[in-house]
């Protein structure tokens, strides 16, 4: 088939109308949908039945970094800094310290163990695979509405929106000592250094920035304000890059402070980002899909799976350990946070640098990068739920019984029903005695069957049944906790 416009937007919709279709049906069998998008790109490719030949690593790493800034703005747009700023610490630790420790402890096993890797290799390839993936943890927390005790889910997902700065830092290090091992230590050291201050100053910066731009710049349509905040967040990491920081850090912290703060269209630009984002995910698995040629894993599994294992059962848990020991917590939520150490897109990603480069095991890197991450997402991905009660850190399933359209930023997006537990601590306080989050409130109260009229001075009992509206669904999973549990657990 010829190359042409009409050739690619032709096979480009097949496979995204594929993969959406395959991806809907994945969780009825357990297995993450990313894991489906990589094998529909896979089957597409030059060794699948598609025979498309793909062979472009510098296309792929450009549509990487399009895809990872939507991927990570998105994140960052829907996490709310009251449910990060209690796990901020441990989240710092854990996509710094814990990314280095992660990167040099595999970095050594693969120099140890496999066959003619320098230790700047070995230390490369650690590099590449050393951060939680975004993309990954995002969705399949998200896509299995796994809730989470000890405010793990926030934690784990802050880890993984900020973690991918530290990982490329260190792999662009790391290959710059691979090509030429002269390089000055410090010299590296610093630009690191430099990278994450510019990036996380710059973020805080422009997210301010757009804050502003998005109140006070009035534009005829609705839809015009997502497309705006699009420029705004790709002129964020390219201003960021070019003024020597790290632009990655930088969409994310932008993001994060602009969906905390209460913006015109605030609903719309939300969804617009959360449905594009889904996009962005399932053409950059694609794409990396089809880069892949499966039978040059095959040479390489054997490495790949005592890789992998390592980083499951050692690196990963070791490196949790280590960075959150400074922290209270329960020993089985580190446990529980060492498992979730998902790799996917973005080590791929990464992995494209060492090709262009052109470095003598770049292919085989690239192989074995595209191995762990593929058996992490099986792996780790497809048995998130079941560790979760294992460790006994999962939260009862809330029961959501509708949802209102958001025709305007002031209206509720969530319903929930609630029965307070008895030993509840809340019982016997007024309503306005209460911590509701400011985006929630009581629309109904039901008490042996009788409807209450719910006032400030409604005082609650033990068996009341409550629908409770709210803006987003961290507001309601916040009332879920508040109400739907006895005397609270000791960590």
């Amino acid at each position: 088939m010829n190359i042409t416009p009409g050739n690619v937007i032709l096979i480009g919709s097949i496979l995204l109308f594929i993969s959406i279709l395959v991806g809907q049906r994945a969780y009825k069998f357990g297995i993450p949908a990313l894991v489906l998008f990589l094998g529909v790109g896979m089957l597409a490719g030059t060794d699948g039945i598609g025979g498309i030949n793909f062979d472009s690593p510098g296309i792929a790493q450009f549509i990487g970094v399009i895809a990872l800034n939507f991927i990570l703005f998105s994140g960052g747009l829907d996490t709310e800094w009251k449910s990060v700023k209690p796990v901020m610490w441990p989240g710092v630790a854990l996509s710094t310290l814990g990314v280095l420790l992660t990167a040099i402890a595999t970095g050594l096993f693969v120099h140890w163990v496999v066959p003619g890797f320098s230790l700047f290799e070995g230390l490369l390839l650690g590099s590449i695979v050393s951060s939680t993936d975004a993309a990954a943890v995002f969705s399949i927390l998200r896509s299995k509405s796994l809730r989470l005790k000890y405010n793990l889910r926030p934690t784990l997902e802050f880890e993984s929106g900020s973690n991918d700065p530290m990982a490329y830092l260190l792999t662009i290090t790391c290959l710059s000592l691979v090509i030429d091992p002269t390089t000055s230590v410090s010299e590296a050291i610093i630009n690191f250094v430099t990278q994450i201050l510019v990036g996380g100053a710059a973020g805080i910066l422009f997210g301010i920035s757009m804050v502003w731009i998005a109140r006070h710049v009035k534009l005829g349509y609705t839809g015009l304000y997502s497309v705006m905040i699009i420029a705004l967040m790709y002129f964020t990491y390219a201003a960021t890059d070019k003024i020597g920081g790290n632009g990655f850090l930088a969409v994310y912290l932008a993001a994060l402070w602009f969906g905390n703060h209460n913006i015109p269209h605030r609903s719309a630009i939300l969804n617009f980002f959360d449905g594009f984002a889904w996009l962005m995910q399932i053409i950059l698995f694609l794409t990396l899909g089809l880069l892949v040629f499966p039978s040059q894993i095959v040479p390489v599994i054997g490495i790949g799976m005592l890789v992998s294992a390592f980083m499951i059962l050692v690196a990963r848990p070791l490196s949790v350990f280590l960075s959150l020991s400074p922290f209270k917590m329960p020993i089985r939520s580190k446990l529980f946070v060492s498992w979730v150490g998902l790799r996917g897109a973005v080590p791929i990603v990464f992995a494209t640098y060492p090709l262009i480069a052109g470095i003598d095991k770049a292919g085989m890197i690239f192989n074995i990068v595209f191995f762990i991450s593929l058996t992490s997402i099986l792996v780790q991905g497809t048995t998130l739920p079941l560790f979760a009660k294992w460790f006994r850190v999962s939260a009862p399933e809330e029961k959501m019984i509708g949802q209102k359209p958001e025709l305007d930023p002031s209206e509720v997006s969530n319903l929930i029903e609630i029965e307070i537990a008895e030993g509840n601590e809340h019982i016997g306080q007024s309503v306005s005695e209460t911590r509701f989050p400011d985006g929630a409130r009581i629309t109904l109260l039901l008490r042996g069957g009788t409807n209450v009229v719910v006032t400030g001075s409604t005082r609650l009992e033990a068996g009341d049944r409550l629908i409770v509206a709210s803006q987003n669904r961290s507001d309601a999973e916040q009332v879920y906790e508040m109400f739907n549990s006895g005397s609270r657990e000791k960590n």
